[in-house]
């Protein structure tokens, strides 16, 4: 595997300076990175553990940028944990534990450590191999497309009250007894902004990155209030009913790892997060769904509850990886 020389190891330890770090897990990767658990460590060159890794992104001594990969997933998410209360956390793995050192960030990183050199990669007398660097997300593409998915995922309640129920059509095209749209027939409307999702800057040591490929834990963005509803009323979309086509064939015939992920919401329900081929799907069990698609840049498509998205979210979330 590229990086696991021992020389390079060394190298990215010597006085490794911690900025933050991220889970690499079935359950939570940073999405930037792939459409599922499989494909984010196959960006970076690795197997995919069961157990997954930890990814700790740091400076040397020179300034020069490393991702440091350890086996012990446990150790960053309560690192983790500890930097979203608020709280410190010395983060020091172990050497035992370390699997590779990786030059460069995968993931965009706001802050610097004090007393080196800015940021900068790794020269070739210390890395094997060419140095990771963030996805593009200055054009709408697949990562931008996730971006766009865990920002909603984030900040669902923004999202939610840009949309009213009342205006997803019924199947004869008139108001819906319950507002609501069966969703074999329509997407309901369509609605736009989630073109962002570019790295905010400002952010200290335990912000600095929250597995998502953003690099502010508790930011919140004017993504949802940029909202615009358009085409409401329409008697359906072709992408929304291949993306739901799709999902529905997942509970047949699973997927590639942490492709369905279940999380935490408010109540009893959870929060969906499911991803393909050009698409993405954020939910919640009791409520509506957005689905991202690469051909539609910069738009968010809602999906009525209606009579069928329900039962296929709770086929959903009996299949999906959910956090240990």
């Amino acid at each position: 595997m590229a990086g696991t020389d021992e020389d390079t190891v060394a190298a990215a330890e010597d006085a490794l300076y911690v900025l933050t770090a991220v889970l690499l897990t079935p359950a939570k990767f940073p999405s930037v990175l792939g459409d599922d658990y499989v494909e984010a460590c196959a960006a970076l060159g690795l197997p995919p553990l069961a157990d997954g890794y930890g990814l700790v992104l740091g400076q040397d001594g020179d300034g020069a940028r490393w991702t440091v990969v350890i086996d012990d997933a446990s150790l960053v998410a309560v690192a983790v944990a500890s930097w979203d209360c608020g709280m410190e956390y010395e983060l020091s793995p172990d050497e035992r534990t370390v699997v590779t050192a990786l030059p460069g960030w995968p993931l965009a990183v706001a802050v610097a450590a004090p007393g080196v050199p800015a940021p900068h990669d790794p020269g070739p007398e210390s890395a094997d191999q060419p140095a990771l660097t963030p996805p593009d997300t200055s054009v709408w593409g697949p990562a931008q497309r996730r971006l766009g998915a865990d920002e909603i995922a984030l900040q669902w309640a923004r999202w939610r009250e840009q949309i009213d129920d009342a205006d997803f059509p019924a199947p004869d095209g008139g108001p819906a007894a319950d507002g609501r749209v069966p969703n074999d027939d329509a997407d309901g409307d369509r609605a736009t902004g989630a073109d962002e999702g570019a790295p905010a800057d400002g952010t200290d040591r335990a912000s600095a990155a929250d597995g998502t490929g953003t690099t502010d834990r508790g930011a919140t963005t004017d993504q949802a209030d940029a909202v615009e509803r358009v085409d409401a009323g329409s008697p359906g979309h072709s992408g929304v009913r291949r993306v739901l086509a799709e999902a529905r064939a997942y509970v047949d015939t699973p997927p590639p790892l942490g492709r369905v992920r279940s999380s935490f919401a408010s109540g009893d329900a959870r929060t969906l997060r499911a991803d393909g081929p050009g698409w993405s799907l954020v939910a919640r069990t009791d409520d509506i769904a957005f689905i991202l698609l690469d051909e539609e840049p910069g738009e968010v498509l809602p999906v009525g509850r209606g009579p069928s998205l329900p039962g296929l979210l709770e086929a959903l979330d009996r299949m999906a990886v959910r956090p240990s």
